[in-house]
């Protein structure tokens, strides 16, 4: 027997704008808890390049011998930026895998409801800890525990407000993105305005306060969400009917193949945030104001990218879909990692003319491109995900899919390490070199995803 509270009724007679209140519950508190992650993240490998590796500091962080140690028997002597960068890449990646470990304890034992509130609760203290530079490692174990509680149970229950055969579902997990980069686009911004002015200590106490507001937001509009799912021994006893592990096993394969994706799509926090800080032109004078823009701050052009271009993509979508011509999620996914080579050749251009500083242009040319290769691969994945998993493992699916960042974010370190050694506009080209074996990878596995009921891919 499986214990489902699911009250289908509510959720139809609660719809704000075409759809489930519930969803805009979601989209909120997803969006302050990526306002932490982000503002987080923009900071951390500066963070530790510019002050916390510094001899006389590191020495004191709890832990640090013990990594530094165990990182250079796998990849040699590492100075402050490969270390920062190894270090970055393995806490993004275990970040993104501990959601596996979350689908399963949600789906098994305490529930979606509940992971989401554990999970909140432990980034905030991790934001917090921060501030504490002998805790920067264990602050850092507390944000990977606490986001693979929170992310894939969140992401599951935007699922659970529609029917299986719903056809809002993809437009919700879109809107569900737009949320999400709400937070990415103000958390550069915010975080990183104030550790440039006050101090770093200052950006992560931001962080802090972000994931505070989304725990506020998701308990104060409880009664909107969908109950909690949750499978039973007996059900956990009975072996799966050969049609789901049928439409198991191709998703895992795709999960694996946007790993690549990741290791080059994310060296925009890593390898590019350097290249911003050392290489661009960041000199402003407005006549009232002069000075250089905060490098965080450049970050902050993806999501805006994603608030121009989502609405665009989903009314082409629905009306491809009109006509019966919208593209299958597969060969959206693999037009997306086009998009990220495409961008990546852009800025081999722009390191191969620069005589100088180059000119940030180039940048918005950049996360122009690889912001359209996103929106073509992240929901578009959670989406189908959420659609072919079997209901059952449905949470721990979405674990897969996001822990698919732990060996994309491991490769993306060990690559972002090889930037002050390397040429840039080789680095580059290797990074695009990634992002194109990506998209022939998911182009060969279009026909393992075979057409359903509930949709074709």
């Amino acid at each position: 027997m499986r214990i489902r509270a699911g009250n289908a009724s509510k959720i139809r007679s609660s719809e704000f704008l075409g759809h489930p209140r519930g969803l805009a519950v979601l989209f909120a508190a997803e969006a302050w808890e990526r306002f932490s992650y982000f503002g987080n993240a923009a900071l951390i490998v500066l963070y530790m390049v510019k002050y916390l590796l510094q001899p006389g500091r590191m020495e004191a962080v709890l832990g640090f011998a013990t990594i530094k140690a165990t990182l250079e028997l796998l990849f040699g002597e590492l100075g402050p930026q490969p270390l920062a960068s190894q270090i970055f890449g393995f806490y993004t990646g275990l970040a993104y895998s501990a959601p596996i470990l979350g689908g399963l304890l949600a789906d098994r034992l305490l529930g979606q409801k509940r992971m989401v509130l554990i999970g909140g609760v432990l980034m905030a203290i991790g934001h917090f800890m921060m501030a504490v530079e002998s805790l920067f490692l264990v602050a850092l174990l507390m944000l990977i525990l606490g986001i693979g509680a929170f992310k894939p149970n969140v992401s599951t229950q935007v699922g659970a407000l529609y029917s299986p055969a719903d056809s809002r579902r993809d437009r919700a997990y879109s809107i569900f993105y737009l949320g999400i980069n709400i937070g990415a686009f103000l958390a550069p911004l915010v975080c990183g305005a104030l550790a440039a002015r006050y101090g770093w200590d200052y950006g992560f106490a931001a962080a802090g306060l972000g994931m505070l507001l989304s725990l506020g937001i998701y308990l104060s509009a409880w009664r909107w969400l969908p109950e909690d799912e949750i499978r039973t021994a007996r059900d956990r006893a009975e072996p799966p009917a050969r049609t789901e592990r049928h439409a198991v096993l191709p998703l895992i394969g795709i999960c694996a193949t946007v790993a690549l994706f990741w290791a080059a799509y994310d060296q925009q926090s890593n390898a590019l945030m350097l290249w911003i800080e050392d290489l661009t032109d960041r000199s402003v004078n407005l006549g009232f104001w002069q000075g250089e823009i905060p490098s965080p701050f450049f970050l902050s052009i993806n999501p805006l990218f994603i608030f121009i271009l989502t609405p665009v993509l989903v009314t082409m979508w629905a009306r491809e879909g009109e006509r019966g011509s919208e593209p299958s999620p597969i060969r959206k996914m693999a037009f997306g990692c086009l998009c990220l080579t495409l961008a990546n050749v852009l800025m081999a251009g722009a390191a191969w003319s620069a005589t100088g500083k180059a000119s940030p242009l180039w940048l918005l040319g950049y996360f122009g491109l690889a912001t359209l290769g996103e929106l073509h691969v992240a929901p578009i994945g959670l989406a189908l995900i959420s659609r072919r998993a079997p209901a059952h493992a449905l949470s721990m699916l979405m674990g897969v899919w996001f822990a698919a960042t732990l060996p994309g974010e491991i490769l993306g370190g060990f690559l972002s390490a090889m930037w002050g050694g390397m040429e840039k506009p080789k680095f580059f080209l290797m990074i695009g070199s990634i992002a194109a074996f990506t998209s022939f990878m998911l182009w060969l596995q279009r026909s393992t995803i075979v057409s359903s009921r509930r949709g074709s891919c």
